[in-house]
């Protein structure tokens, strides 16, 4: 059974906050090359639907499974100079992608890069959470619109990178990953410190959870169904940056620079939603801003296959605002309700959505090779509707703080 709300008494770092969300921006722009990549290997390559999507899975099926694992080491011992040896794997990983000339050493590279994000996600969360103090909605969005971000980049490195210099153009991100690592290590020597503060009892402790008097088999209910919601906002995001473009392609005759620059709108107002979803959540409750993000995309959804171009571009800005405002909610939630395990519940709850995008990579591109890409497009419109059992989750209490 949880006790009652602790109040917050450590003061927010705001250089470090911001220093983990660029690191967090470096390590998600590395991934947004994927799926970036990915009209640019179906021409070179001649790759299938379902042969792009099971890179897409490589990627994420790593990340996705490595990082509860990580986020539980990450409890029971944390390693704060992990931070810049992950980084190093996804340096290795994105200068194997430039170079590789065959399907299989693409899914290598790919894997070394979800390696490098599963060592990533847990840690940096973890130092968003010592760097929040009393603001933890704040702090978690920080960090998260930094991934955010660079995940929106994808279109933009695919038009304006990927399509004049082909395969070879990922090289350029290695400059990004040396960038990631020269800062990860000056946040890892913060973090030591912080941690040898704690063990000797000079550090404040952090609120730790708004969520009252649950009992064991409440939050087993409560993480199941925040579960289910990232499992659908996972495979519908995955659909529209992995497979939309092509949809755009086909339907409305667009460039891939065209199409890219629609997808790149749908991410970055993802990227601003996710900004806002942790201040909202500090100040009117983190139940209430996850039910807000699932209730309001669900018309537009199942508007969009049938959207003019002029509609294509409303839609998108309003669902990807909306269905992203809860992304750093659901981590601050989870961690929550399990108080006594952050890593693990970021591991958890980042690992689930990379793993459900990875599944739902698969499932659509096999979907689109069998039954076409109208269809499919009109199919996985329906699943912000599974959301919905955001409703039955149990209700937080709102943040107090002391000084």
């Amino acid at each position: 059974m949880n006790k009652s709300p602790q109040t917050a008494v450590a003061n927010p770092v705001f250089p470090i906050m911001i220093a983990i969300a660029v690191c967090h921006l470096f390590n998600d722009t590395l991934q947004a090359v994927i799926p970036a990549m990915l009209p640019i290997l179906e021409k070179e390559f001649q790759f299938s639907y379902k042969q792009l999507g099971f890179i897409v899975f490589a990627l994420n099926i790593v990340a996705s499974l490595l990082q509860p694992v990580v986020g539980y080491l990450s409890d029971r011992k944390p390693k704060p100079f992990a931070l810049p040896i992950g980084m190093t794997f996804s340096m290795i990983g994105i200068a194997g992608l430039a170079l590789a000339p065959s399907y299989w050493l693409i899914i290598l590279s790919v894997m070394l890069l979800g390696l490098g994000s599963a060592i990533f996600h847990p840690e940096g969360s973890r130092v968003s959470f010592l760097a929040a103090g009393d603001k933890r909605g704040l702090s978690q969005s920080i960090y998260q619109v930094g991934g955010n971000t660079g995940q929106a980049l994808a279109p933009l490195i695919s038009a304006f990178v990927l399509v004049p210099l082909g395969q070879i153009g990922a090289a350029v991100f290695v400059l990004v990953a040396a960038a990631g690592i020269a800062l990860l290590s000056r946040i890892s020597i913060w973090y030591k410190k912080q941690l040898d503060e704690e063990r000797l009892g000079k550090r404040k402790k952090a609120l730790l959870t708004t969520m009252e008097n649950l009992t064991k088999r409440q939050v087993v209910i409560a993480l199941t169904l925040l579960m289910i919601i990232i499992f659908a906002r996972s495979f519908y995001v995955t659909n529209i940056t992995s497979f939309y473009i092509f949809y755009l392609i086909e339907n409305y005759g667009m460039t891939i620079q065209h199409g890219q620059l629609y997808i790149f709108l749908f991410l970055a107002l993802g990227a601003v939603g996710t900004f806002f979803g942790g201040p909202m959540a500090d100040r009117m409750g983190r139940k209430k801003v996850i039910v807000l993000s699932l209730v309001v995309p669900l018309p537009l959804s199942l508007l969009l296959p049938y959207a003019p171009v002029w509609g294509i571009i409303l839609l998108l800005l309003t669902i990807g605002f909306f269905i992203m405002l809860s992304f750093s909610v659901t981590v601050i939630y989870a961690q929550e309700l399990v108080p006594s395990k952050i890593g693990t519940m970021a591991g958890l709850t980042v690992g689930l959505a990379f793993g459900m995008g990875a599944i739902g990579a698969v499932a659509i591109g096999s979907l689109i090779d069998y039954i076409g890409i109208y269809q499919t497009m009109i199919i996985t419109s329906f699943l912000p509707f599974i959301g919905l059992v955001g409703l039955a989750l149990p209700r937080d209490q709102k943040i107090t703080s002391a000084s």
